[in-house]
């Protein structure tokens, strides 16, 4: 347990901030999975719609250090590619 008031403080924030994070990183995940559930369908225009509000909700958990951003990129690139594999 946190002795000095400022230990205290600290272990206050790190709770304010990873209800924060975890939140972020939810609707991160439901955004790629939305996506996901489209490409599976087979439906090209919901996929495409899906990843349009995809892309910059992994943009912005990259931005604020939830993942990392090459991994946001990656994420990005290879749903991009799928939905354009549905296009043949």
């Amino acid at each position: 347990m946190a002795n000095t008031t400022s230990a205290k403080k600290a272990t206050r924030k790190i709770a304010r901030r990873t209800a924060v994070n975890k939140s972020r990183r939810t609707q991160m995940r439901g955004a790629v999975r939305t996506v996901e559930e489209a490409i599976k369908t087979g439906d090209r225009a919901a996929a495409l719609k899906a990843l349009a509000n995809a892309e910059p909700a992994l943009m912005r958990a990259a931005q604020r250090n939830i993942i990392h951003k090459n991994n946001a990129s990656r994420k990005v690139s290879r749903l991009t590619h799928q939905i354009a594999k549905l296009g043949k």
